[in-house]
Formats: structure tokens, C-alpha cells, sequence
């Protein structure tokens, strides 16, 4: 089964060499040293990469049609809405491990590197797997509903989200400190190399990274298998993810539905997938099934909380959430 791409040699290396010049901007000038990122900024920064996507679908209904648009609006959609999911984890990871909010940011830039790496790996190995054995994509739309299923009935602590064996690994390797030094990951004490708790977090977060990876690139083959807009809705989306993180991190804990809700979704792209040659969904209303359950996510949320007996987040959890301490 092969899939024809709309990507051009000339579309990649356009899009690769915009992705790394705004990586330059954002980590090489604006942020270039670590420190607390305000909620303006962080809200600023959300908006412009949700303004950029939005510009390049515009470019892709002009260039390509609306076909190809309404894919990477659908894949994009999805793809943030999984990437709050990450923050939730991000919160309790922070949070876990005391990281000062000056600090966040920096263990954050490493985080979405690494994201970004094992997205393009993954959206690149799946391709070319699915293009080669059609059944792949009824075993990752299988894949899709039973975590979509686990992901509704689960009920789990703030410390299973710890990727404890990989921290272990870690400090095999190398022996750790029980305070931060700074922004430093590594520091040198009496001749020997040890890992400050900052690579303890960084760890953690990369290892909910690959996770989140290995359930997100399924999903995303769901409404497209048009390799460019798989690789160029992911990219945009995770792009966003550590401003975002900054601007829900005091939030997250009002979107109460939001895990039901994506739950949802999931099943709802897996059965799509599986399904696909029984009964084929067309991609706008792929589109509007996944938009209508988040807004009615959102708005169940927010009405909960406005709720007179609602239980309010207290101002210093709210603040701890925030700085992550």
C-alpha cells in the first residue's frame, strides 16, 4: 500500500529550515538564559506557534487544496490536545522532584528536543512500516482504542508517573546529588562526576516523552497517512508544548474532563482506523467529532468549577502547581 505525499523535496527542506530557525529564535535569543517565564510571555509565545500552524494550514489549502488542510488541522488538533495530556505529567514531575520554576524552563528546551527527535523517528519508521504490511493499521487502530480504554478506567498516583527504572539506570551510571546546583545537570565534586537531581527530571521527562510518543504517532496515522502532514501537524504541536506548559501549569487542574475526553478520542480515532475499509469517516468530520469532544470537555470543565460547590484548587497548591515545588 503506498501513500502519495504532498510533501516535495522543496516542501521539506522549506519547512525543516523554518523549524530550525525559529529554534535558534526561541532557544538561542529569546531564551536563551534560563529563568522564571511569566504567564504574558509563555501565552504570547502559545499564540504565535498556534498562529503559525494556522498560516501554514492556510498555505496548504491554497497550494494543496482543502483536503490536505482539513488532514493537518485534524492532526494538529489531535496532537495538542494529547500534548496537555503530556503537561499533566510534566506538573507531576516537576512537582516530584522540587524543580525551581527559574529552572523549569531549561530541563523543558532538552525535553522538547528530545520530543521532537523521537517523534520524526517515530512518524518516519511507522510510514514506512504501514506503506510496507497494510495490517499495521489495524493493529495500531486496536492499539489506539485499548489506550483509550486503559487511559478511561485507569486510576493511578501522582508517582506512577516516575519512570523509576530508568532513574536507576541513571544513578548506576552515575552517582547523584540530593540538592541542585544551579541549572547544571552534571557538577564535579571531589574528583567525581555526579548528576544533580536537574538530569534526574530531564530524565523523567524524556522517558513520558517516548511514551507519550509511542501513543500519539498511531493516533495521528489515524487522520492522515500523508507523511508530510503527520511529520509537519506533530512538529507544530510539540513546538508549542513547553510555552504551553507555562501557561496551564497554575490550570491544569481545572480541566477536570480533559482525560475522559481524550479517552474519547482515542477510541474514536482507533475505531476509524480499524474500520477504515468497512466504514470510512471522512476527514472533516474526523475533524469536528474531535473538536466537539474537547469543547465539551473544556466547557464541562469550567462549568464544574463555577460550580458553587465546586471544590476549589487552594491558593498555594495552585501556586506550588505553578512553580512546580
Amino acid at each position: 500500500m503506498s501513500v502519495q505525499s504532498i510533501g516535495t523535496v522543496w516542501s521539506w527542506t522549506g519547512f525543516i529550515a523554518f523549524i530550525l530557525l525559529m529554534l535558534a529564535l526561541d532557544l538561542g535569543v529569546f531564551h536563551r538564559t534560563p529563568r522564571s517565564i511569566s504567564w504574558r510571555e509563555a501565552l504570547a509565545w502559545s499564540l504565535t506557534w498556534i498562529g503559525l500552524a494556522a498560516a501554514f494550514c492556510v498555505g496548504l489549502h491554497v497550494s494543496a487544496g482543502s483536503g490536505p488542510a482539513l488532514e493537518f488541522s485534524a492532526g494538529f488538533l489531535l496532537e495538542k490536545a494529547l500534548a496537555v495530556d503530556n503537561i499533566f505529567v510534566f506538573v507531576v514531575i516537576f512537582r516530584a522532584f522540587g524543580v525551581p520554576a527559574q529552572v523549569q524552563h531549561r530541563v523543558l528546551r532538552w525535553g522538547v528536543l528530545g520530543a521532537l527527535a523521537m517523534r520524526a523517528m517515530f512518524i518516519f519508521l511507522g510510514s514506512a512500516f504501514i506503506q510496507r504490511f497494510h495490517w499495521a493499521m489495524y493493529a495500531f487502530g486496536g492499539l489506539l482504542v485499548f489506550t483509550g480504554l486503559r487511559l478511561a478506567f485507569e486510576q493511578k498516583s501522582e508517582t506512577d508517573h516516575q519512570p523509576n527504572a530508568a532513574l536507576r539506570f541513571i544513578t548506576r551510571l552515575l552517582p547523584a546529588t540530593s540538592e541542585f546546583v544551579g541549572d547544571r545537570f552534571t557538577v564535579v565534586q571531589n574528583g567525581r562526576r555526579y548528576a544533580t537531581p536537574l538530569l534526574m527530571t530531564l530524565v523523567s521527562i524524556e522517558v513520558s516523552d517516548l511514551i507519550f510518543a509511542v501513543d500519539s504517532i498511531p493516533a495521528i496515522f489515524a487522520v492522515t497517512r500523508d507523511p508530510f502532514l503527520v511529520f509537519t501537524s506533530n512538529i507544530f504541536a510539540i513546538m508549542g508544548l513547553r510555552s504551553l506548559y507555562f501557561v496551564l501549569a497554575a490550570l491544569i487542574d481545572k480541566f477536570v474532563y480533559l482525560k475522559p475526553a481524550l479517552a474519547l478520542v482515542l477510541v474514536f480515532v482507533g475505531a476509524k482506523m480499524a474500520l477504515a475499509e468497512l466504514y470510512p469517516i471522512s476527514i472533516l468530520a474526523s475533524v469536528s467529532a474531535i473538536a466537539c469532544i474537547l469543547g465539551i470537555a473544556l466547557l464541562a470543565s469550567l462549568w464544574r468549577r463555577a460550580r458553587p460547590d465546586a471544590s476549589p484548587v487552594p491558593a498555594r497548591d495552585a501556586q506550588q502547581l505553578a512553580e512546580g515545588s
